[in-house]
């Protein structure tokens, strides 16, 4: 406002000026050209006057007169016009004056106005701030009343869902516990619940029934000393351990043996009490009493069997020898004699003492297999394979058999019963066969961890050795799986193949020895595997029988 007002005045001063000086250099030049214009007139009629009278020299003074007349006249209208000018101006330096106060005072306002319209500003921006807050402290509460009704909606739903799962649980922990309570109370062992001081604040039937106390008699009194326990073995302690061979007292005085065994109960970290639990074993013990006794009778017979098998047929070669002998002989003389029928008769004989002597020698074979066993140490299987083939070696080439054996490992073993157990299977699969028919038998072997349940005196993870000889021949239905292995069983006769029918009853009784198995496969006409079982390390040496 104040630059617009000091244009303003500026621009008007410069005005006047400029048309005063116009003015000005205008009756300049109006003066300057009429004074030429007289002087020449006056030179043309000073020139002329010689020729010319008055009135020729009076008309140009007029005119000059008359134009210093007309510029004096002019110069007087050109001050008036400059002093309005400048009264003019005058005003207008008053009115910019007052223009510039009131600029002055506009601004002034204007500044007011806008210190005002900032902190209007501000606190509008402050209000809307506040306002945004405000609004979004409302979507919170609009969002957290919305959740809160959700989540409240959910538990409702949550309580009615767990209402019924509370009163499912309930029922089913009401059924346990009368199911518990019916295995208590039909449980054959004495149970009984102590508290801390160790009376019984339970105690099931047929703790009643084993001590001859009543149930309320027991409740509330330590089942311990009413018992009148003496311990053959320390006493169960609270840890869980129990202890067997414990001698109990009934309540008509008489004792009975019992296992008995405490756990303790914790809750919170704290012991609250303990269960006892104890067995009549007088039964048992007298039934393990009967069975040790019958073992240690059936050791000893089977001790004076196999000595009596040793011992006949060694009292027996010595008979068979000598009709042998004796045959040969009577041979020689019927040759002489040309007795045709005596010579049948003979060779009959000799060929039945030859078998008797091998059936002695096969049961020699299979008593001596606890009797003269020997200490395990580690025994090749490969080795022992590449013995076994040089003494079928004869047999492999007269049936252009082909073997192929597999990688065998090395374990615990007799290695006498080891090669006389792969030499009874490998010769078993030479000759069970088709006539015309070349042998074709493989020997395998892997080494595997038992499974669980193997065996109940074998631990899960116990490394065994699997054996199998597989053949081509002429095999047999598996309804004689086990007979086989029976001594003097024969699925065919003497006169189709020969042998007695010991090898097989050798092998399991190997296998026995050795803590294995022996198992066999077979369809008839398409071969046989035999699986042989045992153990890669035996933990002691196998007891005699």
């Amino acid at each position: 406002m104040n630059g617009l007002a000091a244009v303003s005045q500026e621009t008007l001063s410069n005005d006047a000026d400029q048309r005063i000086a116009a003015v000005r250099r205008a009756i300049l030049v109006a003066a300057s050209s009429l004074v030429l214009i007289v002087l020449a007139e006056t030179w043309d009629r000073g020139q002329a006057v010689r020729s010319l009278n008055l009135w020729t020299i009076c008309l140009p003074g007029g005119i000059l007169l008359g134009g210093v007349f007309y510029l004096l006249f002019a110069l007087a209208r050109l001050t008036g016009w400059r002093n309005a000018c400048l009264d003019q101006v005058a005003g207008a330096d008053k009115k910019a004056s007052l223009l510039q106060l009131q600029l002055t005072e506009t601004k002034s306002r204007e500044t007011f106005l806008e210190n005002k319209r900032a902190t209007l500003e501000q606190r509008l921006t402050a209000l809307q701030a506040e306002q945004s807050l405000r609004q979004e402290d409302a979507d919170k509460r609009r969002r957290a009343e919305k959740l809160l009704d959700e989540q409240r909606q959910e538990l409702l739903r949550s309580k009615n869902v767990l209402e019924v799962h509370v009163q499912e649980r309930t029922q089913k922990i009401q059924q346990l516990q009368h199911r518990y309570s019916m295995i208590l109370n039909s449980a054959g062992e004495g149970i009984c619940g102590l508290d801390t001081r160790g009376n019984a604040t339970f105690v099931n039937p047929a703790a009643a029934k084993i001590s001859g106390w009543e149930i309320d008699e027991l409740v509330g009194q330590p089942v311990l000393k009413l018992l009148q326990h003496t311990a053959t073995n320390p006493a169960p302690d609270s840890a869980g351990e129990a202890s067997a061979d414990q001698v109990l007292t009934r309540k008509d005085g008489t004792t009975f043996s019992a296992d008995l065994m405490t756990t303790a109960i914790h809750e919170n970290g704290r012991d609250v009490g303990a269960v006892l639990i104890f067995r009549d074993i007088s039964e048992r013990k007298r039934s393990e009493a009967t069975l040790a006794h019958r073992a240690a009778e059936l050791a000893r017979s089977n001790a004076e069997l196999e000595q009596f098998a040793f011992v006949a047929s060694h009292d027996l070669q010595e008979p068979l020898r000598k009709i042998q002998a004796f045959g040969d002989r009577l041979k020689v003389k019927c040759a002489a004699a040309q007795l045709g029928d005596a010579r049948d008769y003979l060779e009959r004989m000799q060929s039945a003492s030859a078998r008797m002597q091998q059936l002695i020698n096969d049961l020699l074979a299979f008593s001596r297999v606890y009797q003269n066993a020997e200490p395990f140490v580690q025994v090749d299987l490969g080795g022992v394979v590449r013995g076994v083939m040089g003494d079928l070696e004869v047999r492999i080439e007269q049936t252009k058999a082909r073997i192929e054996i597999g990688s065998l490992p090395t374990l615990d073993a007799d290695p006498t019963q080891m090669r006389q157990l792969l030499q009874n299977l490998l010769s078993n699969a030479l000759k069970f066969q088709p006539p015309n028919q070349v042998p074709e038998i493989k020997l395998t072997a892997r080494i595997f961890p038992a499974p669980e349940n193997f065996a109940p005196e074998v631990p899960t993870g116990t490394e065994y050795c699997e054996l199998v000889v597989q053949d081509n021949g002429i095999g047999f239905e598996e309804i004689y799986a086990e007979k086989i292995f029976a001594v003097f069983q024969r699925l065919h006769g003497r006169t189709e193949y020969e042998g007695t029918g010991v090898g097989l009853a050798v092998c399991r009784r190997i296998a026995d020895r050795h803590a294995g198995t022996i198992t066999v496969r077979s369809t008839p006409g398409k071969g046989t595997a035999f699986t042989v079982t045992l153990p890669v390390r035996q933990k002691q040496p196998a007891a005699l029988a």
